[in-house]
């Protein structure tokens, strides 16, 4: 999707597989985070949950958290999509979005990857993604505002994505 210009210009795939346009969130604040359930980050659901159920409850139409799994990283997210649905929602009591499992690094990387790499590259530029649990904070005008490291806390962002839902739109 050469002709991308932000966030809200993407499909992926739904966790059925099916094309989910991303423009169905135009307007809100998103956190996207690429996800895996066999991580010794996979315990951050139950703090994306939480930030999830929280910042809703106060801006229930301003904010989602997307979850993109990916098997890359050690191979730790080897279920199919109907598998990662359920580990999620039995485990962690995910209910916020988990799509369908993509890549997030390579020649089949996700072409929204591509771009929130080439956006928002990571240390010393690198275009690439290093660990399950990268988080994307997305503007509502489909520009990223913010990147960070699997070991940041989802807890730690709250802050940021309160003050992107309050800032006032241009």
């Amino acid at each position: 999707m050469a002709s991308a210009t932000n966030f809200f210009d993407f499909q992926v795939p739904d966790k059925k597989g099916a094309d989910k346009p991303l423009s169905e969130y135009k307007g809100k604040v998103v956190l996207v985070v690429n996800t895996a359930s066999k991580c010794g980050f996979t315990p951050q659901y139950a703090g994306l949950e939480k930030l999830w159920k929280d910042i809703k409850e106060k801006h229930p139409d301003d904010f989602v958290i997307l979850g993109f799994p990916c098997n890359q990283f050690g191979g730790q997210e080897p279920g199919s999509n109907d598998d990662i649905q359920s580990f999620c929602q039995v485990n962690y009591g995910v209910s916020f979005p988990i799509l369908g499992k993509i890549d997030v690094n390579g020649d089949n990387a996700s072409d929204l990857y591509k771009w929130m790499k080439k956006e928002k590259p990571g240390i010393m530029g690198i275009q690439m993604i290093k660990w399950n649990f990268e988080k994307f904070l997305i503007g509502r005008d489909g520009t990223i505002k913010g990147r960070w490291a699997s070991t940041t806390k989802p807890e730690s962002l709250e802050k940021p994505i309160l003050d992107e839902i309050n800032s006032k739109p241009e």
